[in-house]
């Protein structure tokens, strides 16, 4: 009498599942991963922005070219982060640049992926640490 063997796997259709699942989700990592890899290089620049002394006596254009300069150092696309993206409060002597934006980015036909990035720094305390 012969008995049957558990035979144990995935079968061809099941591997083309799985293997369409993690296209989906690898494709949409190379989508995404180079819009958080932008907005780094933002709080990088806003980090040197901060450490340098003499930003907390800067003006709102002054702020901006210099945020400029250093996005372009950190790789930071300027029609991401147009300059009506920054903006800079003062209060009481304390100074806060305040970069908001968003970044859409084609994913499959007509849908979108869409970041929405706000980060907020005080200078008053410039070139501390």
């Amino acid at each position: 009498m012969r008995t049957r063997r558990k035979v144990e796997g995935i079968t061809l259709i099941g591997f083309a599942i799985l293997l369409l699942v993690a296209g989906f989700f690898a494709y949409m990592a190379m989508r995404l991963v180079p819009m958080y890899v932008e907005y780094f290089g933002v709080l990088k620049a806003l980090d040197q922005l901060r450490q340098d002394p003499r930003s907390a006596n800067m003006g709102l254009t002054e702020v901006r070219a210099e945020l400029s300069l250093k996005f372009n150092t950190q790789y930071v696309d300027e029609n991401s982060v147009p300059p009506q993206a920054i903006s800079l409060k003062k209060e009481a002597g304390a100074s806060t640049v305040r970069v908001n934006y968003e970044k859409r980015v084609p994913f499959i036909y007509n849908i979108d992926l869409v970041g929405t990035f706000d980060k907020s720094v005080n200078l008053s305390g410039a070139g501390g640490e």
